[in-house]
């Protein structure tokens, strides 16, 4: 008789254990909890009809609002949110998963017209009227599941319409013809300015992101038609909207990525307070050594969000992202020709930057007040040795602060038929620049050398009123927006960077949308050209009369909603520039520098560089498309500066044909495929 041995016994009984407990964990129900509230008083709306989408579950809320659903199957849950009085409404995308449980708030609008008894469907694709051109949304679903995203959600929203494609190790943001350094980022209403690890400082390129996937809940990306609270942005803003910690247990998930390792945790810190936290650390200098590549690139994130209810009537979110790089060479590796040369151009780069912020949120009869409060700060060195030889006095050293302190309020409110949301911001920033360098020029060894430092002051005004008129049909909102600053006389006062802005939306019929959007917008040059002194230790560009710089859209369109589950969109658009930084030593506009590691723009510029981005956009979506969930998107874009001879000639992003195509289906037994297939017309 066989008899097996004990260490064959011992795996036989972990492998029905890892087995149970498999089936185990898949059979476990979720479950959902929230509350539904009236977006303009934040009371919780009683007796409101829930029903997960595609099914026949529902629920209804308590007297407070509160709703709860128990025995979910896992996977991504819609809720179709309706009650009397109220625009019914589709939830955004959310995860149900065994362990935890899901918790949304739902916000619910007032109908201020009677409208005939008709069946209403609630369409999938949430319509601003503050915007109704040029915004495009990325729920859970598509962030957590894009094809080569790698979970980096810089990666992923790079496959959103108008932006084009970038080499492999880069993450740089071209909107519709714009330059890298022309789009702003805001994470749950705080603003960010980096979302890259090695950030490209004076834009906002880098190889990997920063933002963690499993915080984000939803992405917004306005390329156009910008809301009057968000500033200094010429081609894009994004709004990443971060999930709430578990307020019923404490969960811990480990993540191996294609180039990190992350651990997330979330739960309650108390009865009224929850809490979502993560660590990541790369593992590619380990790669990078083993290949033989000549450079270690090692990067560190941090990421947290708590969430408290402060009252029945105020909340307070604070948020927190930092990272740690290092980019360091590998001297082993210097066997090949390439190798030789990469070593002996590429410096050692040490970068970290933080953000820290507090949203506090107070509900009223007729609106709600927000307080925002952060800082952020970016800390940029490099240098190098001459043959890496440490003995040897370095040909570059370079060392430079960015640091920010920002303050927002708004107040947002309804009178009769009108909404409104105003309000101003203040910031004080610092910037420290020590530059040291040894270059070529006109084949002669000539240096770089200087300390700069200089105290900014920053302040904003702005105001937006939206109405709808014609029983619904037309909706219009008009914004004002003004910055200021005390750099420079140029910048310091408001009239002159006065900031208009008026949307316009008609519906031809209840799937058919006519839009339109025009405005001003305006954006300060970076940090690196505003501190810029020559040898001679002037702040030479403010000597030019360096200003803000200014672009002006014009957008129109035209929108369908064939079904619920189906959107298709033509927009043209057109962005005039004025008063881009011109480079003196290249003669053209920093608008066309190419993307790259290290710093953008600190040299001397004019303001004096004049452009235009236009061209049209098609866009289609459909969730349900033969079992498929489409995202398809054609851009046809061009992008040119005046040169010297004020002649307009193509920029760097004047990539002319851009498509983007993504793909995702569900397979039994809870397997998915997807694809993504993307083109962009090479830059000249």
């Amino acid at each position: 008789m066989y008899i097996p041995k004990k260490s064959t016994i011992i795996r036989q009984f972990l492998l029905l254990a890892l087995m149970f407990f498999a089936q185990s964990a898949m059979a476990q129900q979720g479950t959902i909890r929230g509350r539904v509230y009236d977006e303009g008083t934040n009371e919780g709306i009683p007796f409101v009809n829930l029903i997960v989408d595609g099914t026949n579950i529902g629920s209804t809320t308590d007297l407070d609002g509160n709703f709860l659903f128990t025995g979910i199957s896992p996977g991504f849950v819609r809720l179709l949110v309706s009650a009397v009085g109220y625009e019914t409404r589709l939830s955004t995308e959310f995860m149900v998963t065994g362990p935890r449980t899901a918790n949304i708030d739902i916000g619910l609008q007032e109908i201020r017209v009677e409208l005939d008894a008709v069946e209403v469907t609630a369409s999938q694709f949430e319509r601003s009227d503050e915007s109704p051109v040029s915004l495009r949304r990325l729920g859970i679903k598509e962030i957590e599941r894009s094809p080569g995203g790698n979970r980096d959600i810089s990666k992923v929203i790079q496959g959103l319409p108008g932006v084009a494609s970038t080499p492999a190790f880069r993450n740089d943001v071209i909107v519709r013809g714009g330059g890298p350094a022309e789009n702003s980022f805001f994470l749950d209403g705080v603003e960010i300015p980096n979302i890259n690890h090695f950030a490209t400082q004076g834009a906002s390129g880098g190889p990997v992101g920063i933002l963690n996937t499993d915080f984000i809940r939803e992405v917004e990306m306005y390329s156009g038609a910008f809301p009057a609270n968000r500033g200094d942005a010429m081609s894009s803003v994004f709004e990443f909207r971060q999930v709430n910690g578990n307020s019923d247990r404490l969960n811990f998930q480990a993540t191996v990525g294609a180039s990190d390792l992350a651990l997330t945790a979330d739960g309650p810190l108390g009865p009224n307070t929850t809490f979502i936290a993560s660590a990541r650390r790369s593992y590619l200098q380990f790669i990078f050594g083993v290949v033989g590549l000549p450079f270690l690139p090692t990067y560190n994130g941090f990421q947290f969000k708590t969430n408290t209810r402060v009252s029945d009537n105020s909340t307070l979110s604070i948020i927190g992202l930092g990272a740690i790089d290092l980019f360091d060479l590998n001297l082993e590796a210097n066997e090949t020709p390439e190798q030789r040369y990469i070593l002996d151009y590429l410096p050692v780069n040490e970068q970290w930057n933080y953000a820290l912020g507090a949203v506090y949120r107070k509900f009223r009869s007729n609106g709600a007040e927000t307080w925002v409060l952060s800082r952020n700060m970016l800390r940029n060195n490099a240098y190098k040795y001459p043959n890496n030889l440490e003995t040897l006095p370095r040909i570059l050293d370079y060392e430079s602060d960015e640091i920010e302190n920002k303050f927002r309020v708004e107040r947002s409110l309804t009178l009769g038929d009108y909404r409104l949301n105003f309000g101003g911001g203040g910031e004080y920033a610092r910037y420290r620049n020590h530059t040291f360098q040894q270059v070529f020029i006109n084949n002669q060894l000539d240096k770089i050398e200087y300390d700069t430092q200089f105290d900014l002051y920053k302040w904003s005004l702005f105001a937006q009123v939206t109405r709808r008129i014609l029983d619904e049909r037309l909706s219009l909102s008009l914004g004002l927006r003004s910055d200021a600053n005390n750099y420079s006389s140029q910048m310091s006062s408001l009239l002159d960077q006065f900031s208009p802005r008026f949307s316009a939306s008609y519906k031809l019929r209840d799937d058919m949308y006519l839009n339109f959007n025009t405005g001003r917008y305006y954006q300060l040059p970076a940090y690196t050209t505003m501190g810029f002194r020559n040898n001679a230790g002037l702040l030479i560009n403010k000597e030019n009369k360096l200003t803000y710089i200014s672009a002006d859209h014009i957008v129109a369109g035209l929108e369908l909603l064939p079904d619920r589950n189906s959107r298709l969109s033509l927009e043209g658009f057109y962005k005039i520039y004025n008063n881009y930084p011109f480079s003196v030593n290249d003669s053209v506009a920093l608008g066309s520098s190419s993307a790259d590691f290290g710093i953008v723009g600190d040299e001397e510029v004019t303001s004096t560089g004049l452009g235009r981005a236009f061209g049209a956009e098609v866009f289609y979506r459909n969730q349900e498309l033969r079992n498929w969930n489409i995202i398809l998107s054609y851009t046809l874009v061009r992008s040119e500066f005046k040169d010297v001879y004020s002649t307009y000639i193509p920029s760097a992003w004047d990539n002319r044909h851009i498509v983007n195509l993504t793909g995702l289906r569900n397979l039994p037994n809870n397997w998915e495929i997807g694809f993504k297939w993307r083109y962009s017309g090479g830059g000249p």
